[in-house]
């Protein structure tokens, strides 16, 4: 099943005060970035964050859960109302990942 676009953008906006937020279509699904990182995803309808320490310290109870099948784990939030509690999960999970590595130049065929 794949998620409703209508979701997707509650989210986001739910998230808005965390920084730049954006979403991308990714194999049926949505990742979901805030000023240039990957950051969380919605898949089937449901918000997953990626798990980190600062994470683990600002949710009460963190429930770990696969994005879909055979994927890493993931903080499943089951409240996407708690605007306070998401961007602040945000802004925390952000300061521990790492930009991404920038793409290599593709190489010449000539």
């Amino acid at each position: 099943m794949t998620s409703r676009i209508e979701f997707v953008e509650f989210v986001c906006d739910q998230l808005s005060e965390a920084g730049d937020i954006s979403y991308k279509k990714m194999f049926g699904e949505y990742g979901i970035y805030m000023d240039g990182k990957f950051i969380a995803a919605v898949c089937d309808d449901q918000f997953f964050v990626k798990i980190t320490e600062a994470g683990r310290k600002i949710l009460p109870v963190p429930v770990e859960a696969e994005m879909y099948e055979g994927s890493s784990l993931a903080f499943l939030i089951e409240d996407v109302e708690d605007r306070e509690l998401l961007n602040n999960l945000l802004k925390a999970t952000w300061s521990e990942l790492p930009f991404p590595k920038p793409k290599k130049p593709k190489r010449s065929t000539t």
